[in-house]
């Protein structure tokens, strides 16, 4: 079993802001506005893609009848829609190869692509 390492957006948003000379500050605005119209992109039921990234999208999850597995009792569960994602080729391929777990590879720069 893989240990799991947690990073925060705040972690990320350090990387991000030594990497490029931009003032974490910045960094964080902009980093906050991509998430926040991210969810609001979600929440009118778009679906959002990001070419080797991956696909946001919300789906409808029908109400259904679960069981308690302690009690046995049968409990309804109401209909609610959800957010699915689909991983993207770059991010499959980074995963999928053992090396690129155990190196600190990042993906290219879409820029230097």
């Amino acid at each position: 079993m893989s240990q799991t390492n947690t990073t925060t957006k705040k972690d990320l948003i350090e990387r991000i802001a030594s990497k490029t000379g931009v003032k974490r500050h910045d960094v964080k605005s902009v980093v906050q506005g991509f998430l926040d119209e991210v969810i609001a992109e979600l929440g009118r039921g778009h679906r959002l893609e990001f070419r080797d990234f991956g696909v946001f999208e919300v789906r409808d999850r029908a109400a259904r009848t679960a069981q308690n597995p302690k009690t046995l009792e049968q409990v309804r569960v109401p209909a609610r829609r959800s957010v699915r994602f689909k991983v993207g080729r770059l991010m499959r391929d980074c995963i999928e190869t053992p090396s690129a777990a155990s190196s600190s590879r990042a993906p290219e720069p879409v820029a230097a692509r």
